[in-house]
């Protein structure tokens, strides 16, 4: 049952109100003035409030204002006779989840107030693991302790509390995303907005419109003012993934913004200030994209204020074993089964393994084998990879350009090491200095390889 409170000086329109929605199952309670409603919405946290725009001593947006003060995640739908384009957008602007024009068709009026309640489940259920959220990426556990990481962390850390621009690089799978909600939530901006938009999921014509928003009538199917995720997240952090795959008539636009906090939505021509801290990540070489053409330099730049390289599992494989150990327990809880071990086997097996999906491959695996495993202890068998040879980094079947020639990368690595570590005979000193890499790079490489003294 939702708790609603209606605000409304007529008389015989705030009875039909109350009246229906108590018929659709709704706890109901009445104002007559804003003064009222203000009072009960502070003893009271209403699921969503329907307010008049005009009402005696005070109008609707100032009894928006108090009530989002006192309860952030009511909802508010404000009613009028006298509806603008402005008083529409301010309305919304202040967190109204919408506005409507008298006189208005009952039901819509239900139907956009079962999405209204919808939204502030949505909004209680976000809350909730945005707190969750906030303690992982918070640090207090962090999984995995390879230095690399911990760099990435420090890096996090140390921006968040700035108002700079970030760029997260690395392939997919390595948890950027998950970092960047992380400078959100260790930052001053935390309790406002944090937005994702994938700019590879989305098609470029409805993109602009996304991320900018439109006027009602902008284009053929705009029947409405849309704002766009900037203006709903002014005072908060926009995350725009993928952004290597951004349009180039787009990241025009995105560069004016970068440069100026302002944007025109589509079909409009005010200028809209927002006040929008911008993360981006990226898995394509942007400075490829620029030579190719397919990225602009001075965005690159814009963007590139404070880059933060997210590594590879592969490079990271200290942390293969905590993460797998971590996710055996995280999907026997989600599917309440007995807790279940990593046999010795299936470790050696996982360390072995070259992981081109980094750690969103590796979740996957281990739920997978949480499935197909009945005892207690999780197999070779349970795990969809394979790994041909012990001497050997094997190319999962499939792969990627790029995979084949990282693959390629490190069996010529292996064999220039194993060469330079015999002419030396053995002396690894040595050896880093004929290879111009630094000793602890060497030791590094001769672990992943597993390499001793030339031998293999």
């Amino acid at each position: 049952m939702s708790s609603i409170l209606v605000v409304e000086d007529k008389d015989s329109l705030r009875r039909m109100l109350a009246d229906a929605l108590v018929a659709k199952g709704h706890e109901v309670e009445v104002a007559r003035n804003g003064n009222s409603a203000i009072e009960k919405s502070k003893e009271n946290r209403y699921d969503l409030v329907l307010t008049d725009l005009r009402l005696p001593e005070m109008d609707g947006l100032q009894v928006l204002d108090a009530v989002k003060q006192n309860n952030p995640e009511t909802q508010v739908i404000v009613m009028t006779a006298y509806g603008t384009v402005e008083t529409a957008v301010e309305a919304m602007r202040k967190g109204a989840y919408d506005f409507l024009t008298k006189p208005f068709d009952p039901d819509h009026l239900s139907v956009l107030i079962d999405r209204a309640l919808e939204n502030r489940r949505l909004l209680a259920e976000n809350s909730l693991l945005r707190q969750e959220l906030a303690d992982k990426i918070g640090y207090n556990r962090i999984i995995g302790g390879s230095p690399a990481m911990l760099e990435v962390e420090r890096l996090v850390k140390k921006v968040a509390s700035s108002e700079t621009t970030v760029l997260f690089l690395g392939e997919s799978g390595t948890g950027k995303e998950l970092f960047a909600a992380g400078v959100h939530y260790l930052s001053m901006r935390r309790e406002k907005p944090y937005i994702t938009i994938n700019c590879a999921a989305i098609p470029r014509e409805l993109l602009e419109n996304e991320l900018f928003g439109s006027e009602q009538g902008a284009f053929t199917s705009s029947h409405k003012l849309k704002l766009g995720k900037f203006e709903i997240a002014d005072g908060g952090t926009v995350f725009l993934d993928e952004i290597g795959d951004l349009d180039m008539s787009i990241q025009a636009k995105l560069l004016r913004f970068l440069q100026e906090k302002t944007f025109e939505r589509l079909g409009g021509t005010k200028q809209i200030s927002v006040n929008v801290r911008v993360i981006a990540a990226t898995n394509v070489d942007l400075k490829d994209a620029i030579v190719e053409k397919r990225f602009r330099e001075d965005l690159y730049y814009r963007l590139s204020v404070f880059p933060i390289n997210v590594p590879p599992l592969r490079d990271r494989r200290e942390d293969v074993t905590k993460l797998a150990e971590y996710f055996v327990q995280k999907y026997c809880t989600e599917m309440s089964k007995p807790v279940k071990k990593l046999s010795a086997e299936a470790l050696k097996l996982m360390d072995r393994y070259h992981w081109p999906g980094n750690v969103r491959e590796l979740e996957n695996t281990v739920e997978r084998a949480v499935i197909l495993c009945e005892g207690r202890y999780i197999n070779p068998e349970h795990l969809a990879i394979r790994v041909r040879t012990d001497d050997e980094i094997r190319l999962r079947d499939g792969a990627g350009l790029k995979e084949v020639g990282q693959h390629a990368q490190m069996i010529a690595e292996r064999a220039a090491i194993i060469r330079v570590l015999s002419e030396t005979r053995g002396n690894k000193r040595k050896t880093a200095e004929i290879l111009k890499i630094d000793y602890t790079t060497l030791f590094e490489k001769l672990k992943r390889y597993e390499i001793e003294n030339g031998r293999h």
